[in-house]
């Protein structure tokens, strides 16, 4: 479920674009971060499509065991952490869903790009089934707490119209359809060109004060 802040807590700002007030360079994990992200996708995506022989794949677990011991002493609690929080990055600074690219936006809707990598690959070149409804989730999720209390995903029906490609830009455009309540309904698809290869619609429910 999406939502990313304190129970009740209205969004400031825009969620697809950096806070206005961080200066360049004070935001947490540095200016490197994005970076770091970008080679992590990357071997993601590397690792899907090789075939290594068995004396590589040894040494590169030991470079990524080392990596992850390395890192390690520097865990912190989830609200202190930087990957999900760095809304100045592609994706917000994580790896989990594939990155969305926004081009027009306000409150009400937002239309961009993804591009899923060879990390999302089911099988034949199409997308796996399981990566296109967390697309639609991180997204809709994104547009239901613009400039509204935080709410979190109730359920989210997908439909696949067709095979979803991996390694092609695709749109996506989404619109906040109504809101009742808590509850909040928003509608999303997603294209290949012109065909529509899977939409989705979401129910989203405000959180009450105090609610995780």
């Amino acid at each position: 479920m999406t939502g990313h802040a304190m129970a009740g807590k209205v969004r400031q700002g825009n969620p697809w674009e950096a806070p206005r007030d961080t200066e360049p360079g004070s935001a947490p994990g540095g200016p490197g971060f994005g970076g770091m992200v970008d080679a992590l996708r990357a071997l993601q995506d590397t690792i899907t499509g090789s075939a290594p022989p068995p004396e590589l794949v040894e040494e590169a677990a030991r470079t990524l065991r080392d990596l992850s011991a390395a890192l390690a002493p520097h865990t912190v609690p989830e609200e202190e952490q930087v990957t999900g929080h760095r809304m100045d990055l592609p994706g917000r600074g994580q790896t989990m869903a594939p990155v969305f690219l926004p081009d027009e936006w306000d409150d009400s809707r937002v239309s961009g790009r993804v591009t899923f990598g060879r990390h999302y690959l089911g099988g034949n070149g199409a997308v796996h089934g399981g990566a296109i409804p967390l697309l639609f989730d991180e997204v809709l999720g994104r547009l239901s707490n613009s400039g509204r209390p935080v709410a979190r995903t109730a359920y989210l029906h997908v439909n696949f119209r067709r095979v979803t490609p991996v390694g092609v830009e695709l749109r996506l455009d989404a619109k906040f359809e109504r809101e009742e309540g808590r509850k909040r309904v928003l509608t999303a698809a997603l294209y290949d060109g012109d065909h529509v290869t899977a939409d989705a619609e979401g129910l989203f429910i405000a959180l009450r004060p105090g609610q995780p």
